[in-house]
């Protein structure tokens, strides 16, 4: 087997690896959709247009990691492999280019790419994993992905029920990838078969979160670029990058660097841990998005009162707390207190500053971010787990 098709394809279990240069390069696609989902919620940052934009990010976001869990099963340098990742990002560009219209004239665009980029997937994998006992793994999750698509293309005929579907859809995806994928007369997959390297799937997760991080950076200089560098302006763009140094800080230490090591010392159970942070990164991701989407705000009219926009500019950095807590929780089995602590105090600075410009709430907000981070170092922040300075793997 070792000699055949599949054996070539698949990556040893044992082998440790790093992110391949084309793995990096099938990123360059989520880059593209994050700013594009950005500008739709600088569009519209209503409670409807947060939904429109929390759906497109999921199906965005599951296609970034189903692709990256399927790289860390196959080689990435083998012709059928390369084809694959060209293919999803060739997909995910046209899911991408389609996010400014994807509720209204180019739902079709937005949905077939979406379903194509799963069933494509299968059907380049199911042919060369022939007599392999993976192939199974392959076809269960292919004909949940023909069911879904069912959901994803009805939605995007029928215009009034298109968030309720595509949403559905999402539900049914995330809930039977934690079910292993079980259909009748095929099983399920057990952990084993789902087992990943940990090393090299959190090396992704760093990977993306810092992209998210970078189209924060990237659209805050954009903005400021055309904002005519007046004194808001500029405040509100210093303010976007310190905001950028302090989720970085709160995402990597501590169980961000460990969630590696933590997936590898787990054996096969690990993939569970392996999947639940794929969910908690997509809670911190929606979060990195909505605090760009504020701080665009902030820098394009500082001076600006406006209650809906200063909700984005708090739903952000409580969102990314949120998440970022959580993944503690499942890495160290810790509750960091300052991060606890400092998740309500947000909420709250947000509602005490709803009355001031949109600079002047985002100050009070970075400013609890900062204390967080301040408090974050102090000994024994890091919760009943492990010590909170340790960042080894």
């Amino acid at each position: 087997m070792a000699n055949g098709l599949p054996g070539r394809l698949l990556q040893r279990r044992e082998d440790s690896r790093r992110a391949s240069f084309l793995e990096l390069f099938f990123d360059l696609a989520f880059i593209f959709a994050l700013t594009r989902l950005s500008r739709a919620l600088l569009d519209d940052p209503s409670l409807n247009g947060g939904f429109q934009v929390l759906v497109m990010l999921a199906a965005l976001w599951w296609v970034w990691f189903v692709t990256a869990w399927s790289a860390d099963w196959f080689d990435p340098r083998t012709p059928l492999i390369v084809a694959l990742l060209l293919w999803v990002m060739f997909g995910g560009l046209l899911m991408a280019a389609a996010v400014p219209t994807a509720f209204t004239e180019h739902a079709m665009v937005f949905a077939v790419a979406y379903v194509a980029i799963h069933l494509g997937r299968a059907a380049l994998l199911i042919p060369a994993l022939r007599g392999h006992p993976l192939q199974l793994r392959t076809v269960r999750v292919a004909v949940w992905f023909a069911i879904s698509g069912v959901l994803w293309v009805v939605g995007a005929v029928v215009a009034p029920a298109r968030g309720v579907l595509w949403a559905l859809a999402l539900v049914l995806e995330y809930s039977l990838a934690r079910l292993r994928w079980p259909f009748v007369r095929l099983g399920r997959s057990s952990w084993p078969d789902l087992q990943v390297n940990g090393r090299h799937l959190s090396e992704r997760y760093q990977q993306i979160f810092i992209i998210a991080l970078g189209e924060l950076i990237l659209m805050s200089g954009v903005t400021y670029s055309e904002s005519g560098l007046d004194r808001g302006s500029t405040m509100a763009f210093a303010l976007a990058f310190v905001t950028a140094v302090a989720l970085a800080r709160l995402y990597l230490v501590p169980a961000g660097a460990r969630l590696g090591a933590s997936i590898e010392e787990a054996g096969p159970p690990g993939s569970k841990l392996a999947l639940t942070a794929g969910y908690l990164h997509l809670v911190m991701i929606a979060g990195v998005l909505a605090t760009s989407a504020g701080l665009e705000m902030s820098i394009d009219d500082p001076g600006a009162r406006e209650p809906e926009r200063m909700v984005v500019t708090v739903a952000g950095p409580a969102l990314f707390l949120t998440g970022r807590i959580l993944l503690s929780a499942a890495v160290d089995a810790s509750l960091p207190w300052a991060r606890l602590v400092g998740l309500p105090v947000i909420i709250l600075a947000g509602v005490a500053s709803v009355k001031l410009p949109l600079v002047g709430g985002n100050a009070v907000v970075t400013g609890v971010l900062l204390l967080i981070v301040v408090l974050d170092a102090m000994p024994g922040a890091g919760g009943p787990g492990r010590p909170a300075g340790r960042t080894d793997g």
